[in-house]
C-alpha cells in the first residue's frame, strides 16, 4: 500500500492507497516544528483504528509546500515505513506532464499533482480551482500539460484578515447568505466573503477561457469547493480526492525511483 502525503499551508493530509481505492485518510494542522515522532505516533494510532499498520505500507510519497515540514514527513517514512519517499518537484521525478511557465520550478507541487490527476480523470483542456489556504486556477491543456494559473487569497485567509486588520469586524466563518445585502455586520461580512468569491471565480473563469481561447473543463477540489459549488454552476464537477489520485498516479509513473530507505 501507499502512503500518499499532501502538506499545505494549514493542513496536512495523510492517504492509504491501495490500488485505485484510498483505503483512508486523515488530516493534521500544519505545523513545521512537528517530529517524525509526532506524526509517527499520531498516525500509528489512526491507522490500527483501520486495521492497518506501518508495516502495511511499502511505498511514500510527498507533496509539500511547507519547506520546514519535509525534513520529518521524510522521516517518518524512512523510519516507520522503512522506504525513501519520492518528493513532488524533486528534479528526476517524472511527472508526465510539461510545465510552460517562465519558472517551472516555482509551481507548488500540489497545482502540479492536482493537473496530472485532472488530466487522468477529465479530457479536454481543464480549468483546476482549488479551495486551500489560496484559491488557485490551474490550467491544463488538452494533452496534459500545465500552461500556467492565477493565485488569489483563499475565502478563509481573507475572512481572518478582514477581522485583524478592523478593530469593529468579528471573526465569522464562510457562510452563505440568503441576501446580498446585509442588514447587520456579521451577514454583511459573510455577504462580501461569500458573494465577493462566486464573483471572483465567476470572472476569472471567464477571463482565463476567453484568453486560452477553447472550451475548458471546469473541476473544484479542496475544503470549500462544495460550498461555492452549489451557487457557482460553471464549476462542472467537485473532487474532494484529486491531489490524493495524482500522487497515486505520479508514484505509479516512477518504479525506478522507488527503494527502501538507507539503513
Amino acid at each position: 500500500m501507499l502512503l500518499a502525503i499532501d502538506a499545505g499551508n494549514t493542513n496536512i493530509v495523510f492517504a492509504v492507497v491501495d490500488g485505485d481505492t484510498i483505503r483512508a485518510q486523515w488530516r493534521i494542522s500544519t505545523r513545521d516544528n512537528r517530529t517524525a515522532d509526532e506524526y509517527a505516533v499520531w498516525l500509528n494510532e489512526l491507522l490500527r483504528l483501520e486495521k492497518l499498520s506501518f508495516g502495511d505500507v511499502d511505498g511514500a510519497i510527498i507533496a509539500c509546500v511547507v519547506p520546514a515540514a519535509l525534513f520529518d514527513l521524510r522521516g517518518l517514512c524512512r523510519r516507520y515505513m522503512q522506504c525513501e519517499p519520492l518528493v513532488v518537484g524533486d528534479p528526476n521525478l517524472d511527472l508526465g506532464l510539461s510545465i510552460h511557465i517562465v519558472r517551472p520550478e516555482a509551481v507548488g507541487a500540489d497545482r502540479l499533482v492536482n493537473a496530472v490527476s485532472a488530466h487522468a480523470r477529465y479530457s479536454g483542456a481543464l480549468i483546476v480551482i482549488d479551495f486551500g489556504t489560496a484559491t488557485t486556477f490551474d490550467i491544463v491543456s488538452g494533452k496534459g500539460d500545465y500552461e500556467g494559473g492565477v493565485i488569489a487569497p483563499g475565502a478563509n485567509l481573507s475572512a481572518e484578515a478582514l477581522h485583524q486588520a478592523a478593530a469593529m469586524l468579528p471573526r465569522v466563518a464562510i457562510h452563505r447568505t440568503q441576501n446580498v445585502i446585509g442588514k447587520d455586520t456579521v451577514p454583511a461580512m459573510q455577504s462580501g466573503l461569500y458573494w465577493g468569491y462566486v464573483g471572483l471565480i465567476e470572472g476569472l473563469v471567464a477571463r482565463i477561457k476567453a484568453e486560452f481561447g477553447e472550451p475548458m473543463t471546469v473541476i473544484a477540489t479542496g475544503g470549500l469547493a462544495s460550498l461555492f459549488h452549489r451557487q457557482v454552476t460553471i464549476i462542472e464537477h467537485v473532487d474532494p480526492d484529486l491531489t490524493i489520485r495524482g500522487l497515486a498516479l505520479i508514484h505509479a509513473r516512477n518504479p525506478q525511483q522507488q527503494k527502501p530507505a538507507s539503513a
